[in-house]
C-alpha cells in the first residue's frame, strides 16, 4: 500500500524557514528520506560569520541527523536542497526579488519554524523575529500562486497562562497594532520598563509574541495550520534512537549530569512534565501540510504535539534509574563521577548548589587555571543559577495540553502513513526512551563513539573510588566538627547522627 502522505509531497517544492535549528534539520531529513520524489526543499538562510548560504548549507548536510541516510546511500537528495539568502527579521524577508520571484512561482507548502526561543529575549527581538516574522511570511505566502498549505510552528506555551488548554487559537493578548506602535515609538529603555505592563500574565516576550504570532495565521486569508509541540526532545525512533543536537530540556540535564558537574536538579518529580521527542514533532508537522489540502472543512486547525494527556512523564518514573543511566553509558569526558539528585523546590536548589556545584567548581577552575586552561565551571553554574528565576513558573508548574484533534489525525491516517508518519505516542515507555537518550547525548552532544565506551567505564571505576574516598574524609571531618560545635547540645540530645547524615547527603 502506497503512503498517502508521501504522494502529497510527491513533486511539490516547499520552502522551510528555521531550516538549521533542531525541529528544521530533522524536518529537512524525514522530507528526504521519506518522500524521495519531492521536486525541492528551499531553505531561508542568512550570511553569517563570514560564510555564505551555500556554505551554511554544505555544513548543514554534514550534520549527524543525516548519518542514516548516508550510510542508506541517500546522499544524492541533497541536490534538492535550495538555500535561499534572507532572515525573517528583515522587511521581505530579506529576499531578493529574483528569489522572491522564484518562491512565488515554484513553492507549494511552506513550514515556518524560524523563531527566537531565548526567554531572555526583550519584546523589540521578540516582536520583529516571532510577531512580525510571521506576518511577512503570511505575506508571502498570500503571493504564492499554488500555496496549498502553510504550516506554523507555534509551542504549547503560548497559552501558558492556562492550565487545561484546548486545541483552540484562544483570544488575542493585546492589539497586535497597539503593541507594534509601542515597540516602533519607544526607545530601548521606556520599552523594558513598559514591557511587564504589555505582557500581562504572559511570563516572557516569548510566550507572548508567539501567541500573536498565532492571530497573525488566523487572519492571514491562506490554507494554514498551527502546530503546537511541548517541550521538545531527542529522537524517539528517527533518525536515529536518542538522536539529538539540543542542549535545552532533559538532555541538557544528562549532558551535565555526565560530566558529573551538574549534581542537584530542581524538578517536582511528582509533576507531569510534557516532553516531546522531535521525529513526533517533524511527523506532525509533514502530516498537518498533507491535511490542510486533504481536509473537507477549510477551517483553522490547531494540532498539539504534547504528551501530558496521552503519555504522561513524571520524573520519578525515571528517578531510581537515571544514575544507573550514567554509569552504564558514562563519558570518558567525565570531569568527576556522576549522581543526579533531584532537589524539590528552587531554595533547596540554590541551598544544595552553593556546596555542591558553586565550591567545587571554584576549586576545579583554580586548578584549571593554574594548568594554563580555560575555567568554564563557575560561569557555567551562575549562568545555570541566573536562568532559574526566569524558568521557575515552567519547572514547578504541571498542564495538561489536551490533544484529541491530532489523535484523531493519527487514526485517519492509513496504516501505512500511521507506521511510517507515527503521530500516536502512546506505545512509547520512557524508561526505555531515556536509554536511548543518554546514549544519544553520549553519541551526538559529547561526540564521543560507542567505541570507546569501555573505556569510558573504566574511568568511570576509577572516579568511583575517588568519589568514595573523598566522601569518607568529609564525612569524618563533618562528624568532628559536629561534635566540636554542639556537643553540648546536641550530643545529649542524639543529634549529632542525624545532623552528620543530613549534611553529608548533600554531597
Amino acid at each position: 500500500m502506497s503512503s498517502h502522505v508521501t504522494n502529497f509531497y510527491n513533486g511539490k517544492s516547499v520552502f522551510i524557514t528555521g531550516g538549521t535549528g533542531f525541529v528544521g534539520v530533522c524536518l529537512i531529513e524525514k522530507l528526504l528520506r521519506c518522500c524521495p520524489d519531492i521536486k525541492s526543499i528551499y531553505l531561508l538562510m542568512r550570511p553569517k560569520k563570514g560564510k555564505q548560504i551555500t556554505e551554511r548549507l554544505e555544513e548543514l548536510t554534514k550534520n549527524s541527523v543525516f548519518n542514516r541516510m548516508k550510510e542508506e546511500k541517500q546522499t544524492d537528495s541533497f541536490k534538492k536542497l535550495i538555500p535561499v539568502a534572507g532572515d525573517v527579521s528583515e522587511e521581505n524577508l530579506g529576499l531578493s526579488p529574483q528569489d522572491r520571484t522564484t518562491l512565488i512561482n515554484t513553492v507549494e507548502v511552506v513550514f515556518h519554524s524560524a523563531a527566537t526561543l531565548d526567554f531572555e529575549a526583550d519584546l523589540r527581538t521578540t516582536t520583529n523575529i516571532n510577531l512580525l516574522g510571521t506576518r511577512r511570511i503570511v505575506q508571502l505566502c498570500r503571493d504564492i500562486k499554488e500555496l496549498k498549505a502553510l504550516v506554523h510552528v507555534s509551542s504549547a506555551y503560548v497559552n501558558s497562562v492556562l492550565h487545561d488548554v484546548d486545541e483552540i487559537v484562544y483570544p488575542a493578548p493585546a492589539d497586535v497594532n497597539s503593541v507594534l506602535k509601542l515597540v516602533e515609538s519607544l526607545d530601548d529603555e521606556a520599552l523594558n520598563s513598559k514591557t511587564p505592563e504589555i505582557l500581562k500574565k504572559h511570563p516572557n516576550p516569548y510566550t507572548f509574541t508567539k501567541h500573536l504570532a498565532e492571530h497573525e495565521i488566523v487572519n492571514g486569508g491562506v490554507p494554514a495550520t498551527i502546530v503546537r509541540p511541548s517541550m521538545i526532545t531527542g529522537a524517539w525512533k528517527e533518525p536515529i534512537p536518542g538522536w539529538t543536537i539540543s542542549k535545552n530540556g532533559p538532555q541538557g540535564f544528562i549532558l551535565g549530569a555526565s560530566k558529573g558537574v551538574v549534581r542537584r536538579l530542581p524538578v517536582a518529580k511528582n509533576l507531569i512534565y510534557d516532553y516531546i521527542p522531535v521525529d513526533t514533532v517533524v511527523n506532525s508537522l509533514i502530516v498537518a501540510g498533507y491535511n490542510v489540502d486533504r481536509d473537507s472543512d477549510k477551517g483553522l486547525k490547531v494540532y498539539h504535539c504534547t504528551s501530558s494527556t496521552c503519555k504522561a512523564f513524571k520524573w520519578e518514573i525515571v528517578e531510581k534509574d537515571i544514575n544507573n543511566y550514567l554509569h552504564i553509558y558514562p563519558l570518558r569526558s567525565a570531569v568527576w563521577y556522576p549522581y543526579l539528585k533531584f532537589m524539590p523546590s528552587l531554595f533547596w536548589f540554590k541551598l544544595s548548589a552553593i556546596f555542591i556545584h558553586f565550591i567545587p567548581a571554584y576549586i576545579l577552575d583554580t586548578v584549571t587555571r593554574l594548568c594554563g586552561g580555560r575555567p568554564i565551571l563557575v560561569r557555567l553554574h551562575t549562568n545555570v543559577s541566573n536562568s532559574l528565576a526566569r524558568l521557575e513558573q515552567f519547572i514547578f508548574q504541571e498542564w495538561r495540553f489536551n490533544n484529541p484533534r491530532m489523535l484523531q489525525l493519527h487514526e485517519s491516517l492509513s496504516p501505512e502513513d500511521q507506521k511510517l508518519f507515527t503521530l500516536d505516542i502512546r506505545p512509547l515507555v520512557w524508561k526505555d526512551y531515556f536509554t536511548d537518550l543518554i546514549q544519544g547525548v553520549r553519541t551526538y552532544l559529547s561526540n564521543e563513539s560507542p567505541k570507546s565506551l569501555q573505556k569510558a567505564r573504566s574511568k568511570d571505576k576509577i572516579l568511583m573510588v575517588a568519589h568514595l574516598g573523598l566522601q569518607a574524609v568529609l564525612l569524618g571531618l563533618i562528624w568532628w566538627l559536629v561534635k566540636v560545635l554542639f556537643a553540648s547540645t546536641w550530643t545529649k540530645t542524639g543529634l549529632v547522627v542525624p545532623i552528620t547524615y543530613l549534611l553529608f547527603d548533600q554531597l
